[in-house]
């Protein structure tokens, strides 16, 4: 683990000056997916990081492969199974920061796997953590934990909320295994509920301009609140959750104008110069995704729209980001969607 004990060196007249601190290593779970990734990538020109990926069966892209393979000073890969813990025991070994995205998505009927994969795969990676005397785990988790939000009633970091989705439950419970466990430890917990991070090359926006282009988008005609974040502000505060001291606790990350999902998905078509998305019954949409999920359990293959993402989808969220400016990001580059959808092109 790198020390934070300050080093001197000799100058040339003689005088002594501190050394710098080593690099602070950190470990980002999930570095193969669509956040992850671009986490990885942001991280790769600081000299004062060192990068541990880990990846299971998912390949990394090949730039950060490559990252690995000519920086291997800074950059290396370890392969780990969240469920084997021993695994895990070493991937964590000798990092300063664990960054958690990793989990299981596109697969159908989630209510039955993700109590395992996100809950009890988080705690074999927070056990590891805690046997090694990790400095700080960051937890990527969500404003649907506590439920219906709006503008005016922000989630502002509770844990005794009761989510309706099987997602938003199983990830509150992460937060709480984090919160609880870390108690009277040297680990510092962060939690950073991240409202929906939007840009080029982000999966959520892309799949709705693919299907935009096609003319098959359509959502719900009830108007839902959802709190944005463009990318590059993704990037900046997170960032600063796994490198700043003294941060610590719940962070909700969001723009300074929360929209309706209707909202932004009319302004993001303009962007694309494609038709405005279909508003449609929501029987319909929670029938379009039965039958996905029929369609990938037979066929054994991914299934984009499931009924908990419907359910997760329907519920209005937003968050209180006064911590969050005040510590990981005073200002933002894209304080608003309106300022920032030109990045989805």
């Amino acid at each position: 683990m790198a020390s934070d004990d300050v080093r001197s060196e000799s100058t040339e007249s003689g005088t002594a000056r501190p050394a710098p601190n080593p690099p602070r290593r950190i470990l980002i779970t999930g570095a193969a997916g669509n956040l992850g990734s671009r986490l990885a990538r942001h991280l790769l020109d600081r000299d004062d990081v060192h990068l541990r990926l880990m990846t299971h069966r998912t390949p990394l892209p090949p730039d950060l492969t490559e990252a690995a393979h000519t920086s291997q000073d800074r950059v290396e890969i370890v392969r780990a199974d969240l469920a084997n813990p021993t695994s895990l025991t070493t991937a964590v070994r000798g990092v300063d920061v664990v960054v958690h995205f990793a989990g299981v998505l596109f697969a159908p009927r989630p209510e039955r796997f993700l109590p395992t994969t996100n809950t009890a795969w988080f705690s074999n990676l927070l056990d590891a953590s805690l046997a090694e005397s990790i400095s700080r785990v960051v937890l990527i988790s969500f404003p649907h934990t506590e439920g219906p939000t709006t503008p005016d009633n922000p989630a502002t970091g509770r844990l005794d909320r009761t989510p309706i989705s099987a997602h938003a439950r199983t990830r509150l419970e992460e937060e709480r295994l984090l919160l609880t466990r870390t108690e009277g430890t040297s680990t510092d917990p962060v939690v950073l509920r991240l409202g929906m991070v939007y840009g080029r090359g982000i999966l959520m926006p892309d799949t709705a301009r693919w299907l935009a282009k096609r003319r098959l988008l359509g959502v719900w005609r009830d108007p839902t609140w959802i709190h944005l974040i463009a990318t590059a502000d993704y990037l900046t505060a997170t960032t600063a959750a796994a490198t700043r001291p003294d941060i610590r606790g719940i962070y909700h990350l969001g723009d300074e104008q929360p929209i309706t999902l209707q909202q932004a998905l009319d302004q993001a078509c303009d962007v694309w110069g494609t038709r405005r998305p279909w508003r449609m019954p929501l029987w319909l949409i929670r029938l379009a995704a039965r039958l996905t999920e029929l369609g990938a359990t037979l066929l054994r293959t991914r299934s984009p729209l499931t009924r908990d993402f419907i359910e997760i989808g329907r519920v209005s969220y937003t968050g209180d980001t006064t911590r969050a400016r005040a510590d990981l990001i005073p200002e933002l580059r894209y304080p608003t969607f309106e300022a920032g959808r030109h990045t989805l092109r």
